[in-house]
């Protein structure tokens, strides 16, 4: 890879509302996943989008390439190795967690980002599942 500030330009792959079907009955799971929407399986997005969903992967990449040319290979590795173990949660999927440690990783806690002080979860409107939070975790 190049070391490239942006991300490249890719074509958009279509989403399939596969993932979104109940598994006994075939159908939508509009309550879990929302209303479905044709507009987003058979449209593509502006490739500003892609571009933008692309941002904190190609810095992470970037930020990787560089160190693995300042330091030598080790640099990167080290890198990811301490990323996925900090990645890792200890916790039940429904109880917030601040990830402070990956944060300082990602050099996040040099700014404030809408997430800061917008990401309080009792404001949030989602409902708590935990049985499907669990699922989701353990892949069932």
């Amino acid at each position: 890879m190049a070391l490239r500030i942006s991300p490249e330009t890719h074509p958009n792959t279509l989403v399939s509302t596969l993932n979104t079907t109940h598994a006994e009955f075939g159908g939508h799971d509009t309550l879990r996943y929302g209303v479905r929407s044709i507009k987003t399986e058979v449209m593509p997005s502006h490739p500003l989008e892609s571009r933008l969903d692309q941002w904190e992967e190609s810095q992470w990449e970037m930020k990787l390439n560089l160190a693995r040319q300042t330091y030598g290979m080790h640099a990167p590795i080290k890198m990811m190795m301490e990323r996925s173990i900090v990645e890792k949660r200890q916790r039940l999927p429904i109880l917030t967690s601040s990830n402070l440690h990956l944060d300082i990783l990602l050099g996040k806690d040099e700014s404030i980002d809408y997430e800061d002080y917008l990401n309080d979860a009792s404001l949030s409107t989602d409902s708590i599942d935990l049985h499907a939070a669990m699922e989701h975790k353990l892949k069932l």
